[in-house]
């Protein structure tokens, strides 16, 4: 497998080998942040049962929240693509934003100026230490690919993300794109 270069805005996606980690099994991660101190990124095809509402009830909202990570499962953290709108926030990359003014944030869904396709939240996010990611990499745990949605990815339908990716490589991947996530249903 030929995988792009790390790199903030691009696509972790785990190998087929990657069956006994509940946390990363077919996971499809934002790379949120890359430099000397680590990397930080967002599991973006892995939906929670829960909305923003369930969790901050003062947010009249169903978004869906996800499950960003393992790390610091009980924070909760944000992507979008309206930076005009929510200051204070970081470029990721491609016009995706991290973070910015929580509060602004919550009275912009309730009025109703932010929609859906504009932000996904998250409980927790990945991280690894310095050179751990490209430790993984070496053993074949993850390929990198370009995010060729750009900002469109945060309204992306994450059910089958991790299929259409191996699809989109092909090759020797077709067969595990349509295998059973857990080979004994095989």
């Amino acid at each position: 497998m030929i995988s792009e270069k790390i790199k903030k805005g691009r696509l972790l996606v785990a190998e087929p080998s990657v069956i006994c980690d509940l946390s990363f099994n077919r996971s499809v991660i934002l790379i949120a942040d890359y430099n000397e101190d680590g990397s930080v990124g967002f599991i973006i095809n892995k939906p929670l049962k829960y909305t923003i509402n369930d969790l901050i009830p003062d947010i009249n909202a169903d978004f869906i929240i996800y499950n960003g990570g393992p790390v610091e499962q009980d924070n909760l953290y944000f992507i979008h693509n309206i930076p005009e709108i929510i200051t204070n926030s970081i470029e990721i990359s491609n016009g995706i934003y991290w973070g910015g003014d929580f509060e602004l944030t919550k009275n912009l869904i309730n009025s109703g100026k932010i929609k859906k396709d504009d932000i996904r939240f998250f409980l927790g996010y990945t991280g690894w230490d310095p050179n751990q990611l490209e430790e993984e990499m070496e053993t074949n745990s993850w390929f990198v690919v370009e995010n060729f949605y750009k900002n469109k990815i945060i309204g992306k339908e994450a059910t089958d993300f991790w299929k259409e990716k191996l699809q989109e490589i092909g090759g020797e991947y077709l067969i595990w794109a349509n295998a059973p996530e857990n080979p004994v249903w095989n």
